[in-house]
């Protein structure tokens, strides 16, 4: 197994370095958030996974130890593939995926782009063996309908569902239960 990866970026793609090790290129597929990040001539290290199939030798790479880990879990969910492994922590990070199990939040995972909610239910049941609450991570009320809308509006905004959680989670708690408030307090967070 290829556990690291180390070398100068030769090429960036949406969602895959070439790295060069040693004179050798290798195409390492990434999450968006560290493709985005990179550029070519920079140095580079990854945790990464090499995943071999019938038809396919892909290496996979990430920024973190936790998020290779991740990616591992995400892989044994029947019907969960590597594309779509990738997917969902180019869309949500570690410490969202944890928080939506933890919450019992399918709805967080069913935004990810090729999640549908049969998935986001088995990723979900799927998970929660595995991943312990972190420290500092405590239950949250389950979303209301309103939130719910909040969220998606923000999405749909073009804010990623990071970014909307975190917005949402800064709106205090006795602020009124209106659609309209709550995406305009939650707008605010971002200026």
């Amino acid at each position: 197994m290829i556990a690291t990866v180390s070398g100068k970026v030769v090429q960036v793609e949406a969602g895959s370095l070439v790295v060069d090790v040693g004179g050798v290129g290798l195409l390492v597929n990434v999450p968006l958030q560290t493709s985005d990040q990179a550029r070519s001539g920079e140095a580079v290290f990854l945790f990464t996974q090499l995943v071999v199939r019938q038809d396919l030798l892909a290496l996979y790479g990430f920024d973190t130890a936790e998020g290779r880990e991740f990616f591992n879990l995400l892989l044994t969910v029947n019907g969960v593939g590597p594309r779509l492994a990738l997917s969902v922590l180019s869309t949500l990070n570690p410490d969202a995926i944890r928080r939506a199990v933890f919450n019992e939040q399918a709805e967080v995972l069913s935004r990810v782009p090729g999640v549908g909610k049969k998935t986001a239910q088995k990723i979900l049941l799927s998970l929660q063996d595995h991943i312990t609450a972190a420290e500092g991570l405590a239950p949250l009320a389950t979303m209301s309908e309103v939130d719910n809308e909040v969220l998606s509006a923000l999405i749909a905004l073009g804010y990623s569902v990071v970014e909307a959680q975190a917005a949402l989670q800064s709106i205090p708690r006795e602020t009124a239960q209106e659609v309209e408030t709550r995406l305009r307090l939650a707008l605010q967070y971002f200026t």
